[in-house]
């Protein structure tokens, strides 16, 4: 089990790893080794993760969720296989517990009158401003 919160954790067999040939530095290496990992988690499989969590992993992940819910992470910043797995799961870990956050409510607030006042201040100086961007006449 992966630990995301003291609430949340994940099966590591819902966890697939593919390595894959990596670009870049690494001489002939490069051409020999799959150091690359792609990680695939199936968010959208029922029991996975609690709703409201997958609709914010959703949201975070972006292009990185599939249409069907299957999170897909590259991780090729290391020459070794290892270190990318590591890295791929660290991000993925990152990533659920930012999901895992429910996000703080926002308290409508309405602006003081300083602010007010500030903000009209700032509107006269620049229609000030343009009004003296005038057409120059000979004579003035």
């Amino acid at each position: 089990m992966l630990s995301i919160t003291p609430e949340l954790a994940i099966d590591e067999r819902d966890l697939v790893f593919e390595f894959v040939r990596a670009s870049g530095p690494g001489g002939q290496n490069v051409n020999k080794v799959s150091s690359a990992v792609q990680l695939r988690f199936d968010a959208g499989r029922p029991g996975a993760l609690p709703e409201p969590v997958r609709r914010r992993l959703a949201r975070l992940a972006g292009s990185r969720m599939t249409r069907e819910g299957v999170l897909v992470l590259d991780a090729r910043r290391f020459r070794s296989q290892e270190r990318n797995r590591q890295d791929a799961l660290d991000r993925l870990t990152a990533l659920l517990r930012a999901a895992a956050e429910p996000p703080k409510r926002r308290i409508k607030t309405r602006p003081g009158r300083a602010a007010k006042q500030r903000r009209l201040d700032s509107k006269r100086h620049r229609g000030r401003a343009k009004q003296n961007r005038g057409v120059v006449r000979e004579g003035e």
